[in-house]
């Protein structure tokens, strides 16, 4: 009868390791059922679980490999495995899959520590842990930079939604962000995104910018506020804000135009997204004028926004055509799904405010980018912390492969 072992070797990384040991293994037809490595700091820990045939079962096999590590400098550990363990092992390859991604300026053991005792209270394994972002030199730590480790999960769970709220808990508290998602074909075949463009693409609310410049901040941000608590919806809200507008000469919407600041890492990731042959897409509440503008300077694919109505050079205080509310922009990413010929599972949107809420959810990435309390809440991921090009994590997108 075979023998099954698992192999655990471990010690100080040089090249042509694994092709030494294994060479040994060869010698005797020695099958290899799984194999799995890591190196930390120069230091590796390399697993073998191997079959041996039974023929083999006399032979030196197993002296000749430990003499080779011994040569090589390294530590191994036998274990023997009974058929019925890894026939157990083996079908808990149908458990479902999830990938668990932190981001943070800084990662701390606390943080880590918190997160793996929500993983393990809820029954689920953790098979993988990757680092995503590029190593950083302790003298040279920088503020603006981003940590990324990436989990590999497996286990089965009724609801998810209660893992991620534990999630969203430990992010509210330790100033992380945590993605919880299933690790399945649409995660690595996402094709359209779609960003809201006020405090998303770019830093500013345009509507506060020109209201500031008409003179009307005060009358313009009592209507938001009042939109905010939910006393009337987002059409009344911004056709009322609009009126407030009229007669701004339209040189101004040129001015605010020209010093609009994109939000930290949107030139970055559009630029990555688009040569990874990404569709992308402006779905915002906000106006056309700058919409198409950012369009241009991005290089997007589509934009969708409010036109505002222009008369002998001056705001009339009217939008033109149907507005893009909430409900709107959840049908717009529907129809371009469909008009890029793409399931809703392979779009991704990013949103901050309530009005987001509904494309945020029809899509099959939703992020909520430096969003309120509320929205967040509602949301399975999000980004508080870092800046949009962080988002390439969540597609598994390692730093070190951004060109």
């Amino acid at each position: 009868m075979a023998k099954i072992l698992l192999l655990n070797i471990s010690g100080e990384d040089k090249a042509g390791l694994t092709s030494s040991l294994t060479a040994i293994l060869s010698e005797y037809d020695v099958e290899i059922l799984d194999i799995g490595q890591a190196v930390i700091h120069n230091f590796l820990s390399l697993g073998l679980l191997v079959n041996i045939p039974e023929k083999e079962e006399s032979s030196p096999v197993l002296e000749k490999f430990l003499f080779r590590a011994h040569e090589l400098g390294l530590t191994v550990k036998f274990t023997p495995i009974s058929v019925q363990q890894y026939d157990n092992w083996v079908s808990a390859e149908n458990k479902s899959r999830f990938v668990l991604t932190i981001l943070g300026r800084e990662l701390n053991a606390s943080e880590i520590s918190s997160v793996t005792e929500v993983i393990a209270a809820f029954g689920l394994n953790i098979d993988v842990i990757t680092r995503m972002s590029c190593r950083r030199p302790i003298a040279k730590y920088i503020d603006s930079e981003c940590y990324c480790v990436e989990f590999a999960i497996s286990g089965d769970i009724d609801d998810t939604g209660e893992i991620q709220s534990r999630l969203l808990d430990i992010s509210n508290t330790s100033g992380i962000d945590i993605a919880f998602q299933a690790d399945d074909l649409y995660r690595r075949n996402r094709r359209l995104i779609a960003f809201d463009m006020d405090s998303t693409l770019i830093q500013a609310e345009v509507i506060d910018e020109l209201a500031r410049a008409h003179g009307v901040l005060e009358e313009v941000s009592a209507i938001t506020s009042a939109a905010m608590r939910g006393e009337i919806d987002f059409t009344e809200s911004l056709k009322r804000r609009v009126k407030l507008l009229e007669g701004l000469d339209v040189s101004v919407l040129q001015q605010i135009a020209d010093g609009l600041v994109l939000s930290e890492g949107a030139e970055k990731l559009s630029r990555i997204l688009k040569a990874l042959g990404y569709k992308l897409a402006i779905l915002s509440g906000g106006f056309s004028f700058f919409g198409e503008r950012l369009k241009d300077r991005l290089g997007f694919d589509y934009v969708y926004t409010n036109e505002l109505e222009i008369q002998d050079g001056r705001l009339s205080g009217r939008c033109l055509g149907r507005i893009v509310d909430g409900q709107r922009k959840a049908e717009l990413l529907s129809e371009l799904a469909i008009k890029e010929g793409i399931k809703l599972e392979q779009t991704i949107a990013v949103g901050d405010g309530a009005n987001d809420l509904p494309m945020l959810s029809a899509a099959g990435l939703g992020i909520a980018f430096h969003a309120k309390p509320i929205v967040k809440s509602r949301v399975k991921h999000s980004i508080s912390t870092l800046g949009l090009d962080a988002l390439l994590y969540f597609l598994g997108i390692r730093e070190r492969e951004r060109a």
